[in-house]
């Protein structure tokens, strides 16, 4: 039973209805944000405060928890996504943005490319992308722009604490091409030496 139907039938919100109450409480609040006056005020504040409790209380379960239950915390995307939200996440932002990058390959792949974790340095994640190119014609859809795009918001989503993502070319990329030598030239060298008069 997938975690979707098992949520479902415990009376849980599905992944689906998590997001939808997410983008509402998005909404919510930017209309909130744009309201003036103490009521509104008293709202947001409202919201801060159980935010920090709610926040104050997945720390004291992450204290409370072994090895294996906090790995199980941080899979589940919502729980790794508050903890990250209230800067409690067990794990280092790097471990976080290669963790969402290994998450992101299998879908690159299919498409042809694909995606590696190369590090962060000054807080610049740096990963390789490179497309398929074998047969795939423009209708394939899935450039390095839009793979860039995916992976980038992925990693941000995983690991905000960092500055950016730099996609670095890929190995064939970065070496140099050959010098291209004309023709002419080469004949030139293999053409026989003048010979010196007798």
């Amino acid at each position: 039973m997938s975690d979707t139907e098992q949520g479902t039938r415990s009376g849980r919100l599905a992944d689906p209805d998590v997001e939808a109450r997410l983008a509402r409480l998005d909404e919510l609040l930017a209309g909130l944000e744009a309201a003036p006056g103490p009521t509104v005020r008293s709202a947001l504040e409202a919201v801060r405060l159980l935010t920090e409790v709610y926040g104050e209380a997945l720390g004291r379960v992450l204290d409370r928890a072994d090895g294996e239950l906090t790995g199980r915390l941080t899979d589940d995307e919502l729980v790794g996504h508050l903890l990250v939200l209230h800067e409690i996440h067990p794990e280092p932002a790097e471990r976080r943005a290669e963790r969402a990058v290994e998450r992101l390959r299998p879908a690159v792949r299919e498409r042809g490319g694909d995606v590696e974790w190369v590090g962060v340095e000054e807080q610049v994640a740096r990963v390789r992308v490179t497309t398929g190119g074998g047969g795939c014609g423009a209708g394939c859809g899935g450039g390095t722009d839009d793979v860039s795009d995916a992976v980038r918001a992925a990693v941000l989503a995983a690991a905000p604490e960092l500055a950016a993502v730099e996609a670095v070319a890929a190995a064939a990329e970065r070496q140099a091409a050959p010098a291209f030598v004309p023709l002419d030239t080469l004949m030139r060298r293999s053409a026989p030496q003048s010979q010196e008069p007798r």
